[in-house]
């Protein structure tokens, strides 16, 4: 049995774990402490978060770690004079984000985040790697050193994530290999080559070898993966998941020892379905039943989420102005998780799985905390890392500086024809209108999946136009790297009805992507993304609509900070809408419409591509007669 050693009146007591929550009343009285030089000590209920119970304690911080955390037990709780009402919390640690996703620097992000109670993060840098490789890796360290927060970083596995796309970068297995052995890098990041961990593949085994050697986690990306494919690459040692997309996919990952992170992001949202409460009860049922586990109660056994973390992902700065993981513990606990257990995972479990000296108020761990009204409401008015006070009523008490710009876009100007799908037609035929069947992307909203669909396009003076009527627009994808190639194809899902949006930020090569009613509007859009060296756009020539959100730091970030990049945000999904596209969330989608590793049909700036044979595809669809 687990055992604590507390101090109590200058005397050490030996008490268990169970005892400790038991413990109610007693005439046990702390004795005044002689306080060290230099400490800070704090008295105040506190939630320890691994045995989920409550009671007050004085905590006593030295050189940023909690040094002492005594519990007061006393018959008169009310006549304690507590330093802060409400209750101490650790801070919130998100297991998998990619930062760049935000658009926002990782010393902006932190400001963004601490508000919330958030005070870590184990950031998955291939967005920036995808672009400008190790040098891109080491500017998010340097940067997010320049703030009170804890940056851990996962080494990006893939980059580029697949061969099918032109990307900016590639880190080998030697490379790889030396970034694991940073103190700040505390996993290998998603192995989202699951052909490659199949088949075997000498690099990407060398990478999985690397981080087994240093004994740092794997974390996986294997979305719809069963089966014995699935036991294949879990074999190999990967640990985590957050690609599940619904219950049944995320309890097979389960079985073979996975742990699920449970995401809500800007555009992929699954928390529902993986929480869903008619779904984990009769999984408990079953569970019972084949007597893998005991349920004494119920009640009390729903109130346990079946899995390990909450997860952001990939989340935009519109969502981050108004919550982080605070956001993410609130709506579990909507969904019947107890909010202990919702906290658990955001703080000890993803502190455990990654070896983090952080995740709960103990003796020798970082002081990273917040003061919380209650566990349910997890209104935040106080936040420490290191045991140094960050925010206060709210307010962050440092200032973030303006980044440098840090230029990646090597395009030449593009032109209106660019974007035309032209079809070859013999001389008679190109004087008429004619029809041809396409295949076309599906994209829906709050989902990463798509689907691959056959669809008849008018052909006009040679070229295949888009039917707004039937909500199939162009889409095209442009290589940033200096290669000015363009691939064209259709798409269905975003309900456009008039001009263009695209954006510098494309899953994960990051190649401009760009969606559309007409040519004109699109080419305007990439030019407008290459004057500013990255950014989000939205033009209808038609209704003189022109709003962008410049993006200067790798055409991933902006330099400004969340307030700036919000109220961008809000002004182009206003625009957006205008245009006639009603997504929750239009760009973060559409960033994912390149992002091959994730079924079903996608495109890269080489072409239209079925993720399900890992093929390119004729975007006409070819007949065999």
């Amino acid at each position: 049995m687990d055992e604590k050693i507390i101090d109590i009146g200058g005397n050490e007591i030996i008490i268990s774990a169970e005892d400790l929550g038991d413990i109610e009343i007693a005439d046990i009285i702390i004795e005044d402490a002689e306080e060290p030089e230099g400490d800070l000590i704090i008295t105040a209920k506190i939630l320890e978060v691994e045995y989920g119970e409550v009671y007050p304690a004085e905590i006593v911080i030295e050189d940023g770690l909690f040094k002492e955390v005594i519990p007061i037990i006393t018959d008169d709780e009310d006549s304690l004079d507590y330093d802060y009402e409400g209750i101490l919390i650790p801070g919130f640690i998100d297991a998998h984000i990619h930062i760049e996703s935000s658009k926002l620097s990782p010393s902006n992000f932190a400001k963004a985040v601490l508000p919330y109670g958030t005070t870590s993060v184990v950031a998955d840098s291939h967005e920036i790697a995808n672009v400008l490789g190790i040098d891109g890796i080491n500017w998010m360290v340097e940067d997010g050193k320049k703030v009170p927060f804890d940056f851990y970083y996962a080494v990006p596995s893939c980059v580029p994530a697949t061969t099918f796309e032109t990307s900016g970068a590639t880190l080998s297995s030697s490379d790889i290999a030396e970034l694991l052995k940073r103190d700040e890098m505390v996993a290998l990041g998603e192995m989202m080559n699951f052909p490659g961990v199949l088949a075997e593949d000498e690099e990407v085994l060398k990478k999985i070898e690397a981080a087994h050697a240093l004994g740092k986690p794997i974390d996986g990306h294997a979305p719809l993966l069963s089966g014995e494919d699935l036991e294949k690459y879990v074999s190999y040692g990967i640990s985590t998941d957050h690609e599940c997309t619904s219950f049944a996919e995320a309890i097979e990952k389960k079985r073979l020892g996975m742990k699920i992170m449970v995401r809500e992001g800007s555009s992929a949202k699954n928390m529902e379905a993986l929480l869903d409460y008619d779904e984990r009860l009769n999984y408990l049922i079953e569970e019972e039943m084949a007597e893998r586990i005991h349920v004494q109660s119920i009640d009390d056994a729903m109130e346990v989420p079946p899995f390990e973390f909450l997860v952001c992902d990939d989340v935009d700065a519109e969502d981050l102005s108004t919550g982080h993981l605070d956001r993410l513990i609130k709506k579990a606990i909507s969904l019947n998780i107890n909010p202990k257990e919702a906290i658990k995972m955001v703080t000890f479990n993803p502190a455990e799985h990654y070896g983090l000296n952080c995740g709960s108020i103990e003796p020798g761990r970082i002081a990273n905390f917040s003061l919380v009204d209650d566990l349910r409401n997890l209104n935040v008015s106080k936040v420490w890392v290191h045991g140094e006070l960050v925010v206060d009523d709210g307010e962050v008490l440092f200032e973030t500086e303006v980044v440098e710009s840090k230029p990646s876009i090597k395009l030449d100007e593009v032109k209106a024809e660019d974007f035309d799908v032209v079809m070859e037609m013999d001389w008679v035929n190109s004087l008429m209108d004619e029809t041809t069947n396409v295949f076309v992307i599906n994209a829906f909203d709050g989902e990463l999946l798509t689907e691959k669909s056959e669809e008849t396009l008018l052909v006009k003076n040679k070229i295949i136009q888009p039917d707004l009527k039937k909500d199939i627009v162009k889409i095209a994808v442009v290589n940033r790297y200096g290669g000015n190639n363009i691939a064209n194809g259709f798409i269905k899902g975003f309900n456009l009805k008039k001009g263009a949006f695209g954006a510098s930020v494309s899953h994960d090569s990051h190649n401009i992507l760009v969606i559309g009613t007409n040519s004109e509007d699109m080419a305007k859009a990439v030019n407008l993304i290459n004057e500013n060296q990255g950014g989000l756009v939205a033009v209808s020539t038609e209704d003189d609509i022109c709003e962008i959100l410049e993006l200067p730091l790798a055409g991933l970030m902006s330099n400004r900070d969340i307030d700036y990049v919000a109220d961008k945000n809000r002004k182009l999904r206003v625009a957006v809408n205008q245009l006639g596209c009603d997504l929750t969330s239009p760009f973060t989608t559409l960033s994912f419409m390149a992002l091959l590793v994730i079924p079903h049909f996608k495109i890269s700036d080489q072409g239209l591509f079925d993720g399900d044979d890992f093929c390119f595809v004729d975007l006409i669809k070819q007949y065999l007669y």
